[in-house]
């Protein structure tokens, strides 16, 4: 028995031998060392750095002694490599011996062969490290300066966290709640490898920090990526639009016996170009997510009608005859053409089965047309009280003729859907309307041939580029291969394509996509995001060319890192109102950079494309991705049964806090927002449930149960359970390969 052991242990430590070499072989092929860390800071000087105490990990040893300055350490750690390139660790330092105050521990990677030309990401926080121009200017920031304003420039980011793009301190400094995945990783283009470290969103300490900086490159330039806890950010945190407010965390005072647990996943892989990051991240996204269960409240029909009427009794101007933004209360929640309500909003409107929403969409087109198109030929930007018309921001000076180019777009791609659905309905498309839309498309034309892009703004008055570059226009290809086949014009098309095909080189290609907000400069966006993959989709199906597909799949994965991959730990016995009501956060879709929030929905579309991409493809990650974002809408929707924020029954708050950017973690003001139109596209777009007959596969979109019982050859028997409290009125939508074959036609629910 004795010999038995005895080999059992050698065999043991032969193993963990083994996994310890080959733990540290992988590493030191990608020139990283993992190190402890002890870091003590003066509270007093706003979390000033002061001491910090750094270990070698020691691979053969699973507990460590750590020694300070007060203190006597242990770590106990666990690593194991679960498959090639991915280890995981589980990680738990343990105060044995004295005081450590003002204290924080840390597991931090130190790369060496750094290079400023990596791509940095951190999901929905930093694309390519942030590594912009930038500018402290005050939000709702509009450039200020005549030399940062032309159709050349580069792109120009707000006061976020950032690493620099010149010589000097570069770092970034994150909670994990900032993020859509506790993650941090990178691609370097010279040693064509990648790396993607994740982590869980909190301890007991709370959220993680998540930080990376750079060093002197004259003094051998490495990269130090750090996990820590409790959260310290040193000297500043972010607020909207600026980067140096006073950092608020309190480092511990660590006693004997107190615990800080980490756990780990570690990838590394070959990544020869910048796509293969965006692949690994999409396995790495659950990699540490807990099991989640939606919130099932309301019906998409609930939903729909509760919204309907709100529009209708709130939104609806009846003298003058149009569907405001919000409630007026300035006048971009009066009148804009796109990006946040406007002809978007009547899109789903008009398929209602209420005769009185149909007449005011009628009357809506009516007040439009003429008058709404600018002496440039694209769309006003804005306007108020039905009768003034904005070429721009009016509250800047310089930016009052500007025109936020993706508006135009989204107004011509929403309008050309209209007029097919009008179409469908026999509901006649008046000359003014046809000919009006026709000008838009023209000026888009007219845009490209004379500068080759659509740049960020446009002179309302002249239709030149202003502000140049971005990927604001992304929707534009889209809205120009819809008008191409309803003008019967080839030039719209031939136009199209050329265009994508330039910003998927210029911005896709290098993993940027911005612009897409009026509000946040040229920070990375979702909104513009996803406007690429509906333009990319549509262009496919279009024209069945296949490099539209790859660059749609590409786009989906940049896409996905916007989307919040977990439900974030409110601590339900907490105050804040979303932990009261036991919010769920996954499928929540981050803003942009500058305002980091999640948000009820895709700013502003209904998620079409990644259905599209699934009949393409039939991969399932597609339609996965989009039954997150469409499961987490409803919740957000204040109810006459549910009131969120003492707001009144169909108002959906576009803002969705998991970090300490502005209101607080957890917290909103009322607010009427474009979420609400969100939540309207998804309803009439998108089937409550898709059946892919082929693959026996059942995908709900709705708030829905489903489960298929049988499916053969002759027919297939499914099961859909109501959870909610509401009458449902649900579609359902089966394909098999042949059905799939076929291009999805605009409004084809409708049929």
């Amino acid at each position: 028995m004795r010999t038995i052991t005895l080999i059992a242990l050698l065999l043991s430590c032969c193993l963990a031998w083994t996994q310890s070499e080959n733990i540290q072989l992988k590493l030191s092929e990608h020139n990283l060392k993992i190190k402890y860390c002890i870091n003590n800071f003066n509270y007093d000087l706003y979390n000033k750095l002061i001491n910090t105490y750094e270990f070698d990990i020691d691979f053969s040893k699973k507990k460590q002694s750590l020694e300070t300055k007060n203190a006597i350490w242990e770590v106990d750690s666990k690593f194991s490599e679960t498959s090639a390139g991915t280890f995981d660790a589980i990680i738990q330092f343990i105060l044995l011996k004295g005081t450590e105050n003002n204290a924080s521990v840390a597991v931090s990677f130190e790369i060496d062969n750094w290079s400023k030309s990596n791509y940095v990401l951190l999901p929905a926080a930093a694309y390519n490290g942030n590594r912009f121009e930038s500018r402290k200017i005050p939000y709702s920031p509009k450039l200020n300066d005549y030399r940062d304003i032309g159709p050349l420039k580069p792109i120009i980011i707000s006061d976020v966290p950032r690493l620099n793009l010149h010589e000097g301190p570069s770092q970034i400094q994150e909670r994990s709640g900032s993020m859509t995945t506790p993650m941090i990783g990178f691609h370097s283009y010279n040693q064509k490898k990648g790396l993607l470290l994740t982590t869980t969103q909190a301890n007991i300490w709370g959220d993680y920090g998540i930080s990376i900086t750079e060093t002197r490159p004259e003094t051998g330039a490495k990269a130090i990526i750090s996990i820590s806890s409790p959260l310290v950010r040193e000297g500043f945190k972010y607020e909207i639009a600026n980067h140096a407010i006073a950092s608020p965390d309190k480092p511990a005072n660590f006693k004997i016996g107190d615990t800080i647990k980490f756990i780990i996943r570690l990838r590394l892989f070959e990544s020869e170009k910048l796509s293969n990051l965006y692949e690994n991240y999409y396995k790495a996204r659950y990699d540490l997510t807990p099991v989640s269960v939606p919130n099932y409240i309301y019906p998409f029909s609930e939903c729909f009608n509760t919204i309907e009427q709100k529009f209708n009794t709130q939104n609806f101007v009846p003298e003058w005859g149009y569907y405001a933004v919000g409630m007026r209360e300035n006048f971009l929640q009066d009148w804009q053409i796109g990006w946040t309500g406007g002809m978007i909003s009547t899109y789903p409107l008009l398929f209602s089965n209420n005769t009185k929403t149909i007449q005011n969409v009628i009357a809506n087109f009516n007040w439009l047309f003429p008058n709404g198109i600018s002496p440039s030929g694209f769309f006003w930007d804005s306007g108020e009280k039905g009768n003034k018309w904005y070429g721009g921001d009016i509250r800047r000076p310089q930016f009052e003729n500007l025109h936020l180019i993706r508006k135009s777009g989204d107004g011509l791609y929403y309008i050309i859907k209209q007029f097919d659905l009008m179409k469908k309905r026999n509901i006649k498309i008046e000359p003014e309307w046809h000919n009006g839309v026709k000008t838009v498309a023209n000026a888009f034309v007219k845009l490209w041939q004379k500068w080759e892009q659509y740049g960020n703004f446009v002179d309302s008055r002249t239709g030149d580029v202003v502000v140049g570059g971005s990927t604001s226009g992304a929707i534009v290809p889209a809205a120009l291969a819809l008008a191409s086949e309803y003008y019967q014009n080839p030039l719209y098309m031939k136009v199209a394509k050329l265009s994508a095909q330039k910003m998927y080189n210029d911005y896709v290609a290098k993993g940027i996509t911005c612009g897409g907000p009026g509000d946040a400069l040229q920070n990375p966006d979702s909104e513009s995001a996803y406007a690429m993959l509906e333009s990319f989709s549509i262009l496919y199906e279009k024209t069945g060319e296949p490099q539209w597909l790859e660059y749609a799949k590409e786009m989906a994965l940049q896409f996905a890192t916007w989307v919040m991959a977990y439900d974030y730990n409110y601590d339900y016995d907490s105050t804040c109102l979303f932990g009261r009501m036991k919010m769920k956060t996954k499928g929540t879709v981050f803003a942009n950079t500058q305002n980091k929030h999640g948000s009820p929905g895709i700013c502003t579309y209904s998620g079409l494309a990644l259905m599209r991409l699934y009949r393409a493809t039939s991969q399932s990650h597609f339609l996965e991705l989009l039954q997150e974002i469409t499961l987490s809408i409803p919740q957000y929707m204040s109810h006459n049964t549910r009131t969120i924020a003492d707001m009144p029954a169909g108002w959906i708050n576009e803002r969705v806090s998991t970090t300490d950017w502005f209101e607080g973690i957890g917290e909103i003001k009322a607010g009427s927002t474009w979420a609400e139109t969100a939540m309207l596209l998804t309803a009439t777009e998108l089937p409550s449930v898709y059946v892919d007959i082929k693959f026996g596969k059942i995908y709900c979109f709705d708030h829905l149960q489903t489960q298929i019982i049988k499916n053969n050859q002759n027919f297939i028997h499914i099961k859909v359970h109501n959870p909610t409290n509401f009458t449902s009125q649900f579609n359902v939508f089966l394909e098999n390969k042949e059905m799939k074959s076929k291009a999805w036609t605009e409004n084809q629910l409708f049929d």
